[in-house]
């Protein structure tokens, strides 16, 4: 039995990589601050004697009085209006709270992996995007806290790689979705269902030609289980996401599909420094891990739509939202 550590465990990828830990026998301890992720992801085990929840900010030092053998970060919150609206704690959770995380791992000897993301390519100038490609990162803009905040993350943890101080494996990861995705994080596919189940308009920023690539939780779930346990450390960040790419046009479509009705859509300006075209490489998980995702696109809206559907009905025809609505933004 392993005892791992997930911070950033009560939030919409962190949640699922909790059940797939505890579903394979495993310990976690769930670290969380819970400034955007949801106590109700993690109260299905609270009973569970292999389950221990300390609400704590990683900002702030750590300590843990037993062995841990993995520490998964998913630290820090990822939708634009979560991260802009405080940009400060944004870098420091990624920066300072990285560089605890990562002091905890080499105290405790763990395997560490950071949840980087595909926002380290910023509004790339290469296309599809692969592990070698630089960036293209306006360093100054309102993006900034969290784009650059991942690479100077990146930067700690190759660091303790080269250092020997800790043994690290980097994931960057492109857009998920999935079931308990909150429904005012800014993100597409929970803004554009909750939108169109509501009967209001979708709203498009720029001219909805704009691409990107969807992978379902499940998919990355399994990505990161087997970069963690990979047993030669690759030395290398891995791409992981679903190479399939959309426009948010045709993201639309195949939502009017599966829902039956065809929503308006309001267009908006497009939003400072945001993405023209996302798709990820995948060829260097392919060759190290042997993964790829399998969860179609079509597939995986349906499974979403479902859940959102369903946690209306619980509120009584209400979506639930834990902060005030803001305006959704294409990530």
């Amino acid at each position: 039995m392993k005892t791992v550590l997930i911070a950033g465990g009560a939030g919409f990828l962190g949640s699922h990589l909790c059940e797939a830990i505890l579903r394979e026998g495993n310990r976690v301890i769930c670290v969380d601050s819970f400034l955007t992720g949801a106590r109700a992801n993690v109260v299905p085990w609270r009973a569970n004697d292999r389950f221990k929840l300390i609400e704590k900010d990683i900002c702030m030092p750590i300590e843990i009085g037993e062995r841990i053998d993995e520490i998964y970060n998913l630290a820090c919150a990822a939708s634009p209006p979560r991260y802009r609206a405080d940009p400060v704690h944004t870098m420091m959770s990624s920066v300072l709270g990285t560089h605890n995380l990562l002091r905890l791992a080499e105290r405790k000897g763990a395997t560490f992996l950071q949840a980087s993301t595909s926002e380290v390519y910023g509004d790339p100038q290469e296309h599809p995007q692969n592990e070698d490609y630089c960036g293209s990162v306006n360093c100054t803009g309102p993006r900034a806290c969290y784009d650059e905040g991942k690479r100077a993350a990146e930067a700690l943890c190759f660091d303790f790689l080269r250092l020997n101080r800790a043994n690290v494996r980097v994931a960057r990861i492109f857009n998920t979705y999935g079931p308990r995705m909150q429904p005012d994080d800014g993100r597409i596919v929970s803004t554009f269902i909750c939108q169109a189940l509501s009967g209001a308009q979708i709203t498009v920023h720029g001219s909805g030609e704009q691409t990107r690539s969807f992978c379902y939780v499940s998919d990355l779930v399994h990505g990161l289980i087997l970069l963690m346990r990979k047993p030669q450390n690759p030395g290398q960040p891995i791409n992981l996401g679903n190479p399939g790419e959309f426009t948010v046009k045709e993201l639309i479509d195949l939502l009017a599909q599966q829902i039956g009705t065809r929503p308006e859509v309001m267009q908006l300006p497009m939003t400072e420094d945001d993405p023209q075209r996302r798709r990820p490489d995948i060829h260097r998980a392919q060759a190290i891990l042997g993964w790829e995702p399998r969860v179609p696109l079509e597939e995986g809206l349906r499974r979403t739509i479902s859940w959102f559907q369903l946690t209306t009905r619980r509120h009584g025809g209400r979506r639930p939202a834990k902060r005030p609505a803001t305006e959704p933004l294409i990530c």
